[in-house]
């Protein structure tokens, strides 16, 4: 990504695996026409004025976009744009190896044998269980829940959805939340991080769960009340959890950090070569078509932008 940017752009680039302080970041998007952020990237009245009225184009480094003042960017005329579809199989596939670790205790034995603890080999030593059987719990049909969907399928499960639009043409049962809470083994969860979805997933949600049930979360980590979270792993009202994302992100609720019912991973949905590869090349095509081609990106998401520009 970056070598084509800068073949195609005079680039400013923040040259660090830290994200930029608030400060560089306004002084960075100062006269810029497009500008390539992260989710750690809080793209606000403040700093599309920062940018000034030159700026045309966002290319946000995600899926989603909770990141971003859509209304704000529509306002000022500025095209958002995100990186769909190209990271979907990557974020389905770890969401199904933290249900995998967590129901085969895969972190929980890795530690267990670090500590340098004596064992022996016995019939009844570290019991899992099996996902074949047991009922998957979808919340949000989207791309990668609907990925997710599928895989869980064929690894035997049956699977059950819920969605905020209700039924939608599918192989897989509907529910409401609160009975896919109820009848579900595995909880997943891939909504988007909306007012309505903030701390979807909260105390009493935790309570209508299963006592032997997972909760798996690789979407937003504000959609789950991570006190309520440990006050429910601790006192048994669920069985475990596996979490890649984090509600004060990238800190981590010290009350997890001690629990062996817990898989924590940092926010590795979309990493993989290939995945982060593609995403950059989404944002590369953004910056592209709005700048050197005067067109509309197919992956803008603030498509009501185009209406008051034409």
């Amino acid at each position: 990504m970056h070598s084509e940017l800068d073949r195609l752009f005079d680039l400013r680039v923040h040259d660090s695996e830290r994200p930029p302080t608030r400060s560089e970041l306004l002084a960075s998007a100062r006269g810029c026409s497009g500008l390539v952020t992260m989710l750690s990237d809080q793209v606000d009245e403040e700093l599309l004025a920062a940018a000034g009225d030159g700026l045309r184009v966002v290319a946000n480094y995600a899926v989603g976009y909770d990141n971003v003042d859509l209304d704000a960017a529509t306002r000022r005329g500025v095209i958002v744009a995100n990186t769909p579809d190209v990271l979907t199989e990557a974020t389905a596939e770890l969401a199904i190896a933290l249900m995998l670790g967590l129901a085969r205790r895969v972190s929980e034995g890795d530690r267990f044998l670090r500590s340098g603890v004596r064992w022996d080999w016995a019939p009844t030593f570290m019991l899992g269980s099996s996902p074949r059987g047991r009922t998957l719990g979808i919340v949000g049909l989207g791309r990668i829940g609907g990925e997710v969907a599928r895989l869980g399928r064929e690894l035997g499960m049956r699977v059950v959805y819920t969605s905020s639009g209700g039924p939608r043409p599918s192989p897989y049962e509907w529910l409401p939340l609160a009975e896919l809470l109820e009848c579900s083994d595995i909880v997943s969860l891939h909504c988007p991080l909306l007012p309505e979805t903030r701390h979807l997933i909260g105390r009493e949600e935790l309570r209508a769960m299963r006592r032997d049930a997972f909760l798996v979360n690789t979407a937003r980590g504000p959609i789950v009340d991570e006190d309520a979270l440990v006050e429910g792993l601790v006192g048994g009202e669920i069985a475990g959890a596996a979490l890649d994302v984090f509600e004060h992100e990238p800190a981590v609720h010290e009350g997890l950090l001690g629990l062996d019912n817990v898989v924590l991973t940092p926010h590795l949905g979309s990493a993989t070569h290939e995945t982060r590869t593609a995403m950059g090349m989404l944002c590369v095509s953004a910056l592209k078509s709005v700048l050197l081609e005067g067109r509309v990106p197919e992956n803008v998401v603030n498509r009501q932008v185009v209406s008051s520009l034409s």
